[in-house]
């Protein structure tokens, strides 16, 4: 008698939980792309920064990216450091811009909400790093 509301409130803490844990791990891995940008690196002999950037964030998210969900969810984006506008070059003083959008999570035990799946939004930005010397940025790819 006692055993089916005690397991729902169970499943409601671990699903809360479990939402607050994983919008935190995302933010994470954006913010450890973010960091991985702004220093031009990559992470491949001849591979451009875009590419390089997904990966850092697939490997920060702990396993909840697959590689179909880094390319349907996680973009990078670079802006004018003054118009604010996306300039799509990644030159020292733009501002870079990686985010996770969209990424859906389903509820372990949809007992008292609606089955919709929970929809994670984060974004992470800085400043890009000079680069030394006269050294040309690299390819950004896609």
């Amino acid at each position: 008698m006692i055993f089916l509301p005690f397991l729902a409130v169970i499943l409601g803490i671990t699903d809360i939980s479990l939402a607050l844990y994983i919008r935190q791990t995302m933010q994470h891995a954006v913010r450890e792309g973010v960091r991985y940008a702004i220093t031009y690196q990559v992470s491949g002999e001849g591979e451009c920064q875009i590419p390089s950037i997904k990966k850092v964030v697939k490997l920060h998210s702990m396993g909840f990216l697959s590689d179909q969900q880094v390319n349907d969810h996680v973009t990078v984006k670079f802006y004018a450091p003054y118009t604010g506008l996306e300039s799509g070059e990644n030159r020292p003083g733009q501002l870079v811009e990686v985010s996770i959008e969209n990424y859906e999570w389903k509820w372990i035990a949809p007992l008292w909400r609606n089955a919709n799946p929970l929809k994670v939004t984060v974004r992470s930005s800085d400043r890009m790093e000079g680069l030394g010397g006269a050294a040309d940025p690299p390819c950004l790819g896609s």
